[in-house]
């Protein structure tokens, strides 16, 4: 697996394929956007998805914990679909979950979709937290704000190569802040070149999660979506 470093506000984070940052300095694992029991929410609606997402995204989590041994976590919001996520999960999943839990110093960042702390996996709870250098909040806040690192926008980029556009979920960056790319399972994703994060970089890379490593992308390899608009640039 390729290991590349992002540097964001002089400080060197570890991107890994699965979705999440390592911090090596302060032995900190960063995940965003697990949207843990999304599928049963949907299916209380009505759309019958296959009921395995919160299963799936928890597997993702135990295999990073146990691959950076972490000494924090911090999940940077909308870990949980709704305020009736806890409720619905399956016994074995909440066991899993509140097993990783205890492995670490974990702090819940809270989200738009989980605005309360989480009752059964008790832990740390903040609405933004600054470490050094890094802020770590769930929205990206409309302003400059170096060292930020926030999720909410589940970014994804469609990236021109060899005659084809591939679609992946990405991590955008321009040195300065970063967004996450969602790691639930049912999460969608937004094109990094959408008008959504314009005013958030001036110039984007997109690190794009592949089968072994992550992957810097430049805008000139990136492609919008069929129909899209080019986008205005931030400030």
């Amino acid at each position: 697996m390729r290991n590349l470093e992002i540097v964001i506000n002089g400080e060197a984070l570890t991107p890994d394929p699965l979705g999440a940052l390592y911090w090596p300095r302060e032995e900190t694992l960063i995940v965003s956007d697990l949207h843990i029991e999304k599928g049963s929410s949907y299916a209380a609606r009505g759309v019958m998805l296959p009921p395995y997402d919160t299963r799936a995204t928890l597997m993702r989590l135990g295999a990073l914990i146990r691959r950076y041994g972490p000494r924090r976590v911090i999940s940077l919001g909308d870990a949980f679909h709704d305020a009736g996520a806890e409720a619905r999960m399956d016994e074995q999943d909440a066991q899993t979950l509140e097993s990783l839990v205890g492995t670490t110093d974990w702090v819940w960042i809270l989200g738009n979709h989980d605005p309360a702390p989480p009752a059964r996996f008790a832990a740390a709870a903040e609405t933004e937290m600054r470490i050094g250098s890094l802020i770590f909040r769930h929205e990206p806040a409309p302003h400059a704000s170096p060292g930020e690192i926030a999720g909410h926008l589940h970014p994804c980029a469609r990236v021109m190569a060899e005659g084809r556009i591939l679609r992946r979920r990405c991590f955008a960056s321009d040195g300065e802040r970063l967004v996450m790319p969602a790691m639930g399972a049912y999460t969608g994703g937004l094109n990094v070149l959408d008008a959504a994060f314009a005013p958030l970089f001036q110039t984007v890379t997109a690190w794009v999660m592949g089968a072994d490593g992550v992957y810097p992308v430049g805008e000139d390899r990136l492609a919008r979506e069929p129909g899209e608009t080019r986008r205005i640039r931030g400030g």
